[in-house]
């Protein structure tokens, strides 16, 4: 079968979109038809060497989509199926997961394949996060395919399968935000977006949204922020701190992934407050704490991976939200744009014209 996709040949090569064949689904694989794919800033990271990657492969890994046929031994899904990929796939029985840290699954490489199924110009292609969802099709192990009912829209749908169980799950699964707290939430993206959502799902009653993008604060407002405020014009720390009586909040995120702002968000929180860092930097930058405060202020500093997420626990209760009108995923799609137009929709990302872009098929 062949199949448009964006493909890279190893990080820092000229993105192109190439025809490729897509091999048959193996045993314990499918083989989905991609209605859209979210664009996320892990591409572009990518793309420009920050996670290096030397593998020729194509990109994506935010989809949604038809299973169109099933490989030997396959027992949970069928041709016809609504799914949404997952970059969580655990096991559920090693030690990690027995503790409920499912995104640090040690079996989740084995889980997800690591198969190529794409081939062009005598290539075998790596599918990126093992999922490779910029492409008209896509070969992924059984567990990476979460079936969804068929009455929710897959290109608002597709969102569900890193930014939003990444920033949701945040607040809900990392932070635990309770009731009547407040919240500061360092970027306004499609992950920092969904993280000010799990808050306000979580029942945080101040919501502070902090980005440099006066449009993007903007989303913010719509989707629940009681304050936002421009960090480009305000110092962001000292804004919290006056919008919380002094004594900062209850709960920080920073969803940027810069080391500046991680300092921020930690220096944000209260006394004996929560600073969640959810956004992946580059392995050279760096922030500081003072080596005097961290025991005196006792603040719990955390690490938040995909949302401490479990697909299948994550986005079924995500969709009931959805449905209830709690969780807001098609405000987040921005800009819709042809796979032909890859290329201009990771610039706009880059330009912070989007809340989420989404490649639709």
């Amino acid at each position: 079968m062949e199949a448009k996709a964006a493909v890279i040949r190893g990080s820092g090569t000229p993105l192109e979109v190439k025809t490729v064949t897509v091999d048959d689904p193996g045993p314990g694989q499918v083989r989905v038809k991609l209605v859209a794919c979210g664009l996320c800033h892990t591409d572009l990271s990518v793309m420009q060497s920050v996670l290096p990657q030397t593998n020729a492969m194509v990109l994506g890994h935010e989809g949604a989509g038809v299973v169109e046929s099933v490989g030997e031994g396959v027992t949970s899904l069928e041709p016809g199926d609504h799914v949404v990929m997952t970059t969580t796939a655990f096991c559920g029985r090693c030690p990690l997961c027995v503790e409920g840290m499912y995104a640090q699954c040690e079996r989740m490489p084995l889980n997800m394949g690591g198969n190529f199924p794409y081939h062009v110009d005598g290539l075998d292609l790596m599918p990126f996060a093992s999922i490779g969802g910029l492409c008209e099709y896509t070969v992924v192990a059984e567990h990476t395919a979460i079936k969804i009912d068929k009455d929710i829209p897959l290109v608002s749908a597709s969102l569900l399968g890193c930014g939003v169980i990444t920033g949701v799950g945040a607040a809900i699964n990392t932070a635990e935000v309770r009731p009547g707290t407040s919240c500061a939430i360092w970027g306004c993206g499609g992950v920092g977006l969904s993280v000010l959502q799990g808050c306000r799902i979580a029942g945080a009653s101040t919501m502070i949204s902090i980005d440099m993008n006066p449009a993007k604060l903007e989303y913010a407002k719509k989707l629940g922020a009681t304050h936002v405020i421009d960090a480009s014009q305000e110092n962001a720390v000292e804004q919290v701190m006056a919008l919380t009586g002094g004594r900062g909040a209850d709960y920080t995120f920073e969803a940027i992934g810069v080391g500046s702002a991680m300092e921020e968000a930690y220096m944000a929180a209260r006394r004996g407050g929560t600073c969640t860092i959810v956004g992946v930097g580059r392995f050279d930058d760096n922030f500081s704490l003072s080596a005097g405060l961290v025991a005196i202020m006792e603040k719990t500093l955390k690490g938040s991976f995909c949302g401490k997420g479990a697909s299948v626990r994550d986005f079924p209760r995500m969709i009931e939200w959805y449905r209830q009108g709690k969780l807001d995923l098609d405000s987040l799609v921005t800009t819709t744009y042809p796979i032909e137009d890859v290329a201009q929709a990771y610039a706009d990302m880059e330009a912070g014209k989007n809340a989420r872009g989404v490649v639709v098929f």
